[in-house]
Formats: structure tokens, C-alpha cells, sequence
């Protein structure tokens, strides 16, 4: 440890630093005993720290902030894969990356080593604000308002450790589309923000309360229209809101979106502004002078080396799906499809010095999973080409018809229920053979998840499958299966459909399915009809009763019993979820969690970080309280629910004497500005506060042993 800590002086940031130090203390106290399970899956998902399905390693994942990375980065990333783990690199539907088959033990140092080029594990899981995802082509463009870039990093920066967005009852999504074709999905976001300018001020259409997962729901707009320095006060008060009043026990209601459901928007909005004067900020100047978050033309571009292409019909197809114009006169951006998000290190590396020599550095990663490389020059494109294809990086059609997302399904995660990754690859070369002018379709998308929680995003597809089961009533046996769901998607600004769940098939016929799917359309639409079109036209039972004699088994074969990418019978086998959603249960803790959040406070105090104390003063009161409710045998699963029984049940009791109620002694966070007089009046109160709950924890274990 002595030896790491003296690496860990080496990094510029102390309190990254001590946060890498905390994370392999932990470590050390969990594999000792001393330290709770809950609370440390709590700590280190908040640490991008995922167990996997696979027993004794770990999924890491690793933020990309909008997705943006520089080659020194890409260059990073291959080297902590190579040395923890196989030399793979997974892209995510949030613009993330993700390493597998991690030791526990080794990941405060892999963490140490991604920060030397300013790259963070630090809430990429767990109930926090994850990732902020934009558009791929933001500053690109020739449609964008302006370039979101350094408006993400602006909010990614902002609420990166911050006290409020650590223990939330799940996890708070954020998003920023650059233009009304709304390619980040403003509308599956707990909070959506499409660029906008009006009469010369640069803002945002605000989008709140959508939501994936097994219960989908399209946002709601908020406001047609903020000021770009009112977005982050107002994400504040979307993510304190969501803290207090959010489900903590059922993590399937535990989403704004529930909220929303409850109040609707205007009874959102109400509550927003009842916590208005305790933000940290009312106004927040975001700035543009964010140099990570812009790219530009590469200062030293090579001249290509002269390149004969052999096969120009598959060059004309590649530049025609996988080239864009941008915004910028005379450059252009090339696209990357990769399968199921996967590369590897070596190819890592070759892409790498490609950009350093031929474009500008910066990567991006798009929610499809593939890979933008942007101000290529029109003369190095067939170098480039070439250089590709050595890679396996030159598959035409990105995010065509034939570009299917995918998560990684049964191949690592606890949740997966039948497979996504490889059922992925095989419509792909399906395609390839039977429908391959689908690589210029761009209308019509595939996802597939390994489960319905819909991290392979399969309920915003014009064609979606995610896994599940069915069981052979002549056999008694379970085989692995896909459900169909048809006709969702982005529509533009704000506006999406989520797909309808159609019919449960044998995963092994789900080629059989999409091949129907396909003909139907292709063979009966209308001139210019879209899919969603032609759908919404013919109906779902259509599809359904098209489709119904896939999920015939009165005659299976053998190896339906077996998966995609398997070759042993298939077994249904879920753990425990944990980046989905699981409820940390904070009371297991109980006051010693309460002295932690107080000894937070006066360090925050003694920094002067006055809205940060005053947020731990408040969260240490009410998860005391929240803890000490058990020895009255009271649950509570919303955090404003502690507050009112902690009232009627202890003080009104008498078993606790405050002046006031609980309720005035809490919520007088709502009625002050995060001054430092009130910082330190609140966390005197919260530590007078202590003493009686210690009091009370005394009471309570007398009574028990009498």
C-alpha cells in the first residue's frame, strides 16, 4: 500500500487520489469483515466497479464524458486492458467503455493508471448521475444549434462527486443533442436537453422523466426553452427531488419518471421550485472555454501514401455509409461499425496512430456503439480505407439497418436471460447475405438486450428483441428465447415511440422472424412509407399472427435447447443485478454512516464548500433517523416518508425532544441560501441531533434485551 500511495502523489488532483486510496481501503475492510457488503457494493459501484456473472472478477467501466477521447486516451485505456484485463475494449449505449474479468483487488491501481490521462471510473454504475451523453457529431454538424460539447463537459464536471448525486435510490441519466434530430435521445432521459437558440441566447428544450427499462416511458418537456445558465441549477433540483422523494425499496418504481407519473409536469415543476433557494448555484455560467471538449484540424497531417483500391464497388459502399460531410468546408468525418461495441487493444493502437497522422484528435463514441474519427481529409480517405480494412474496422452501413446494438447480455452480466451478442452478430451476417441493401437504410434500426431492462435499448427500435424464456411443455425443458417488439424510435425534438412487444419466439428462430419482418415491409409498403409508417398502417396483430408460427412448439429441435454462442444446453441462470438497479440499503450501517456524513460536513465546512456541508448535514439527520427506525420495526422506502414517521413515531412519542418538529429542524435546508453562516448553524444541529439519536439507539437495545 505504502508503495501505491507514493505512485498516487504522482497525480495532480489530491482528491482523486484519496478517493483511489479510499476505494483499496475499503477493499482491504470488506475482504476483512469489517465493512458491510451493501455498503461496499454501494461504494464501489459508485467507483464504476460492476461484479460480474462470471464469479471472482469484475466489469469496470469507464467514463468517456460525451464520448469524446483523444488518442493519448485510446492509447491509456489499451494499456489498463492489456495489463487487468484480456485486451478488449466494449463500448456502451451511454459512451462508455468497459473492461472485463478485473480482480477486485487490482482496481484502485487500474483506476490510478487511467487518471495520468484524465479518465474516470468514478460514478460509471451504481445510484448515481452517470455518464452525460451528447450527440456524436456535436461540433460537426451543419443542422446543430451549436456545439453541445463543452455544455456536457460543463455538466459532467459540475455534478462529478457531487454529495447529492451519491446514494440517490437509482441512477439519474443526462443528455444533450446538439440539433432537433435529437440523435443523444433527449426523450429516455431522466433529464433531456435539446440546443436551441432564441433571440441570439444559446439554451436548451428541456426534456424530463423518460426512462428505459422494463417499464419504458417517453419524457415529458419541462421547458420549450431555459438559458443555458439556468440548466444546471435546474438538473440540481431534478437530482435533489429524485434523493428525497424517490422509491428506495422497490427499484422498479425507482425512477424520476414515477414521479413524474404521480405529479404530473406541473406538479413536477412545483416541487422543483420548493427547493429552488438551496441549490448551489441560481444561475450557472457555463462556459466555452473548455479546450478538452473541442476538436479541431490535426497541426501536422502526412500526406497518405498513394493507395490502389482493389475492390472499389465495397470502397464506394464503405464511403457512402460510412462518410459525412461536416459543417467545416473541406473536411470530412468517417464512421466506424463495430459489432456489439467490441475491438481490441492491438486494433486500439493502429486506429491511434492513424488519427495522430491523418485526423483530428478526437474519437468519438456513438450511443450505436461505433466510432467517429472527424476533419479527415478527402485525399487520405483511401489510405485510410485501407488502413481500416487491416483492422477489421471498414464494415459499411453505420447505424443501418444492419448495424444491431447490442449489450453484452448472458456473455458477462448478472441479468442477462438468453443471449444478445452473439444473436446480434448472426442477424448481421444474416443480413449481409439476404438483405444487403439494408447497409443504406437508415430508417429502420435493430437492438437487442439480454433481458428487459434495456440496456441494448431494444424499446426504441422500429425492430427490438431482448431475452427471456419459454418452457416446452412436451419436454418440460427451458429454452433460451427472444421477445419481438416492433415500431419504436426517435421521431425528432423531444419525441419518441416505444416499441410494442409483439410475440415470444425460440431464440434460435429469431433469424426465421426477422427475415419475415423484412419481406413484409419491403414487399407491401407504399412508396416512401417508412417502417414505423407501414406499422402504425397494418397494425400489431398483423405481425403478430405473421409471426405466431415461430413460437409453435409442438416440433422443436435440439438445438434450440442451446443458445446463440454456446454450444452446452441452455440454463436459465439470473443473478443479482446491480448497475439495473439494486437499492443499497443504507440502515444496514446504521449510526456509523450517520458519523461518517458528519465528519464530511465539517471537512466541507472547514473548505469552504458550504452547499456540499450543508448536504451532508442533512443526509446524515435523515438516514439516522431512517436507521433508527428499524427499532420500531418501521421501513420506509422514500426519504421525505422518514422524515413524517420519524415524527410521528419518536418525537411525538416523546422518546426524542427536539424544539419543533423533525420536519422544521430538516427541511430548513429548503428555506436557506448555502451560506456559511447557516452551513455551520445546521451541522451544530445535526451533531445536537446525533446525540440524541445515539441516545435513542441506547433506548432501543435496553428495551430489545428486556
Amino acid at each position: 500500500m505504502e508503495s501505491f500511495r507514493s505512485e498516487l502523489e504522482n497525480l495532480d488532483n489530491p482528491v482523486i487520489a484519496q478517493d483511489i486510496l479510499e476505494l483499496g481501503q475499503k477493499i482491504a475492510d470488506f475482504k476483512g469483515g469489517s465493512l458491510d457488503e451493501e455498503k461496499f457494493r454501494s461504494l464501489r459501484l459508485a467507483r464504476g466497479v460492476y461484479g460480474q456473472r462470471q464469479a471472482g472478477v469484475q466489469m469496470i467501466r469507464i467514463k468517456i464524458p460525451y464520448g469524446k477521447m483523444t488518442t493519448k486516451q485510446l492509447r491509456r485505456l489499451c494499456i489498463v486492458s492489456d495489463e487487468y484485463s484480456k485486451g478488449r475494449l466494449h463500448t456502451t449505449t451511454r459512451q462508455c467503455i468497459q473492461i472485463h474479468y478485473v480482480n477486485l483487488d487490482r482496481t484502485p491501481q487500474l483506476w490510478a493508471e487511467l487518471e495520468k490521462d484524465q479518465i474516470t471510473i468514478r460514478e460509471a454504475c451504481g445510484n448515481a448521475v452517470r455518464n452525460v451523453t451528447a450527440s456524436i457529431d456535436a461540433g460537426i454538424n451543419p443542422d446543430e444549434a451549436f456545439d453541445v460539447s463543452p455544455y456536457a463537459h460543463n455538466i459532467f464536471e459540475f455534478f462529478l462527486r457531487q454529495p447529492f448525486g451519491q446514494e440517490l435510490g437509482r441512477k439519474f441519466k443526462i443528455s444533450v443533442s446538439g440539433a432537433e434530430n435529437d440523435n443523444a435521445f433527449s426523450f429516455m432521459h431522466d433529464v433531456g436537453l435539446i440546443a436551441k437558440v432564441k433571440d441570439g441566447v444559446k439554451g436548451f428544450k428541456v426534456m424530463v422523466g423518460g426512462g428505459l427499462g422494463a417499464q419504458p416511458k417517453m419524457a415529458e418537456c419541462a421547458y420549450e426553452f431555459i438559458p443555458a445558465n439556468e440548466v444546471i441549477p435546474f438538473i440540481e433540483s431534478c437530482v435533489r427531488l429524485f434523493d428525497r422523494y424517490g422509491e428506495r425499496s422497490n427499484r422498479a418504481k425507482a425512477r424520476l419518471k414515477y414521479l413524474l407519473a404521480d405529479w404530473g409536469i406541473e406538479g413536477l415543476k412545483e416541487k422543483l421550485d420548493e427547493m429552488r433557494l438551496s441549490l448551489t448555484n441560481q444561475k450557472f455560467e457555463m462556459t466555452e472555454d473548455v479546450p478538452r471538449a473541442y476538436s479541431g484540424p490535426n497541426l501536422n497531417y502526412k500526406v497518405a501514401p498513394k493507395t490502389t483500391i482493389e475492390d472499389k464497388e465495397a470502397y464506394d459502399i464503405w464511403y457512402k455509409t460510412n462518410v459525412k460531410d461536416q459543417k467545416q468546408d473541406g473536411f470530412k468525418s468517417v464512421y466506424i461499425r463495430l459489432t456489439s461495441g467490441d475491438f481490441f487493444t492491438n486494433e486500439a493502437r493502429v486506429l491511434a496512430d492513424l488519427v495522430d497522422d491523418y485526423a483530428g484528435d478526437d474519437i468519438r463514441i456513438g450511443i450505436n456503439q461505433g466510432l467517429q474519427l472527424r476533419y479527415v481529409k478527402a485525399e487520405s480517405l483511401a489510405y485510410i480505407y485501407s488502413v481500416l480494412k487491416s483492422i477489421n474496422m471498414v464494415k459499411p452501413g453505420f447505424d443501418s439497418t444492419m448495424d444491431v446494438t447490442s449489450c453484452p447480455g448472458t456473455t458477462t452480466c448478472n441479468l442477462g436471460i438468453s443471449d444478445s451478442t452473439f444473436a446480434a452478430k448472426e442477424m448481421e451476417k444474416f443480413m449481409a447475405i439476404k438483405h444487403p441493401d439494408l447497409v443504406f437504410n437508415n430508417e429502420i434500426k435493430i437492438k437487442i438486450s439480454g433481458c428487459m431492462n434495456s440496456c441494448g435499448q431494444h424499446s426504441l427500435a422500429q425492430i427490438g428483441f431482448h431475452g427471456s424464456t419459454i418452457r416446452v411443455k412436451s419436454t418440460k425443458k427451458v429454452m433460451p428465447a427472444l421477445q419481438v417488439l416492433l415500431g419504436g424510435g426517435a421521431v425528432k425534438d423531444g419525441l419518441g415511440r416505444i416499441s410494442d412487444k409483439i410475440i415470444k419466439i425460440p431464440s434460435k428462430r429469431a433469424l426465421f422472424g426477422l427475415d419475415i419482418i423484412l419481406k413484409e415491409y419491403q414487399s407491401n409498403k407504399k412508396e416512401n412509407e417508412s417502417f414505423n409508417d407501414y406499422y402504425d398502417r397494418t397494425g400489431k396483430i398483423h405481425f403478430y399472427e405473421l409471426l405466431k408460427p415461430l413460437a409453435d412448439l409442438s416440433e422443436v429441435k435440439n438445438e434450440e435447447f442451446v443458445d446463440w454462442g454456446s454450444s452446452d444446453a441452455f440454463i436459465k441462470a439470473i443473478g443479482t443485478g446491480e448497475c439495473a438497479g439494486v437499492v443499497i440499503d443504507l440502515v444496514a450501517t446504521l449510526l456509523m454512516d450517520v458519523e461518517e456524513k458528519i465528519m464530511l460536513s465539517k471537512e466541507a465546512l472547514d473548505q469552504g464548500l458550504y452547499p456540499d456541508s450543508i448536504h451532508h448535514s442533512y443526509s446524515s439527520m435523515v438516514n439516522g433517523a431512517k436507521a433508527l427506525l428499524t427499532g420500531y420495526g418501521i421501513k420506509n422506502n422514500q426519504l421525505n416518508k422518514v422524515v413524517t414517521n420519524f415524527d410521528d413515531i419518536a418525537v411525538n412519542s416523546g422518546d426524542v425532544k427536539i424544539e419543533g418538529s423533525f420536519n422544521d429542524l430538516v427541511y430548513q435546508i429548503d428555506k436557506n441560501m448555502p451560506s456559511k453562516e447557516f452551513a455551520e448553524k445546521f451541522l451544530i444541529d445535526t451533531r445536537g441531533f446525533y446525540d440524541k439519536l445515539v441516545a435513542l439507539r441506547k433506548k432501543q437495545l435496553e428495551s430489545a434485551k428486556a
